[in-house]
């Protein structure tokens, strides 16, 4: 699992509240940004941001201003970026050209928000786009002493334009620019970059993630035969658990679509639920410590489950489903809730992994406190669900550990 970054810096009112972020590239939890590769650094961010962390996470219901360089400005890219929320910066080592100026019009049209940025002066090479762009960042690090003013009445002949002081690093800056009209501000005086972390999962795991979804959405064959061609190396893992499970058949499975109609829908799910900790890992035969817990906590929930309901086989699915879907917030590195919003789970199952409500929720509880060998709670719980006793618990416990070796060697 890789770490990401994302760097955010406030963009304040004229009240001081907060309007803004503006978006920055940073490759650790360090304050500097590194940036050797403009288009790298904003894809960075933009990935990050709209993709890795989650844009409601960075942003909230603020706008952000995000970078562009005259490669992405230029590319159809742009467009995959929310229009109410995005902001786009053009830096400063754009060259004006006319195709640029026709470019930043045909976005101003499609309702695309637009700033300059780092300006020190009002020259005829950004002349050009001052009607089209909303904003004017000046950045007072780099101006001549005195200058200020005169850009700031300069500007005053484009009205739609909204002036942020960019790089305001004391009281007495802020207390002019106010008085010059500045109507945003952005500086270490107000508040310096933070720093927001998170963390990338296997791309393996992902798809898996949505295969899960798929197959528990009843979708149809051939859209999740589709999702497993994408990605061979689960293709080929799959291929082999359904040889392996479906052992008896007069003959060999030579595709995905027949594996997938062989092993069956319920099957399907438990498998992909499965390969869900065996993925991206080596061909190591050494079974995986989530996978060897998860199995064990499923297995075990399914066979007290058919104590509890011996006719109830969709209940029984249910325990084994809440047992394996447990510690996925733990393998992927998203929280749970997250991901049980993109499965098409049962009711039951999802009290049961957020709330430990209901009777898998007792069930998802028994797990935690045997495997914490907390004796004392175990037998409290034995006797308030009244089916089973501390024997017959351990002997199906040691049934569902053979039955994950099993599963194990067939997994990788």
């Amino acid at each position: 699992m890789q770490d990401i970054f994302l760097g955010r810096q406030p963009i304040l009112d004229r009240n001081q509240d907060l309007v803004a972020f503006e978006l920055l590239f940073r490759s650790g939890q360090n304050a500097s940004a590194n940036v050797t590769d403009d288009l790298a650094a904003t894809a960075s961010v933009i990935v990050n941001a709209y993709i890795e962390l989650g844009i409601q996470r960075v942003l909230g219901r603020h706008q952000g201003f995000i970078n562009v360089n005259y490669e992405l400005l230029m590319s159809d890219t742009i467009h995959l970026l929310p229009k109410s929320q995005v902001v786009l910066e053009i830096l400063e080592t754009a060259e004006v050209t006319d195709d640029v100026v026709r470019r930043c019009g045909e976005l101003r049209k499609a309702g695309y928000r637009l700033a300059l940025d780092d300006v020190t002066e009002v020259s005829d090479k950004i002349k050009p786009l001052l009607p089209i762009v909303n904003v004017v960042k000046v950045d007072l690090l780099r101006l001549e002493a005195g200058t200020l003013p005169g850009i700031v009445n300069s500007l005053k002949r484009w009205p739609q334009l909204r002036l942020v002081a960019e790089k305001v690093e004391s009281a007495d800056q802020a207390s002019r620019c106010m008085t010059l009209g500045f109507q945003m501000f952005q500086g270490y005086h107000f508040a310096r970059p933070q720093i927001i972390s998170g963390k990338r999962p296997d791309p393996a795991k992902l798809a898996l993630l949505r295969l899960l979804t798929l197959s528990m959405g009843d979708a149809e064959v051939a859209v999740i035969e589709q999702e497993f061609k994408h990605h061979p190396n689960l293709a080929y893992n799959l291929m082999r658990m359904v040889n392996s499970v479906a052992c008896g058949l007069p003959q060999k499975l030579n595709s995905l679509k027949h594996g997938i109609v062989v092993l069956g829908r319920k099957q399907l799910q438990r498998w992909v639920q499965l390969l869900l900790y065996t993925a991206g890992r080596s061909s190591s035969r050494m079974i995986s410590p989530l996978l060897q817990m998860a199995a064990t906590r499923g297995k075990l929930m399914e066979l007290i489950a058919a104590v509890d309901r011996p006719r109830d086989m969709e209940y029984q699915d249910r325990a084994f489903m809440t047992g394996i879907l447990s510690l996925l917030d733990t393998l992927l590195g998203i929280p749970l809730p997250e991901i049980i919003d993109q499965l098409n789970v049962a009711d039951e199952v999802k009290s049961a992994l957020l709330g430990r409500q209901g009777r898998l929720g007792r069930l998802m509880t028994l797990m935690e406190k045997k495997e914490a060998n907390d004796v004392a709670a175990v037998h409290c719980l034995l006797g308030e669900l009244a089916i089973l006793d501390l024997g017959a618990l351990t002997t199906m416990e040691l049934e569902a550990v053979i039955w994950t070796n099993s599963i194990g060697e067939t997994a990788h």
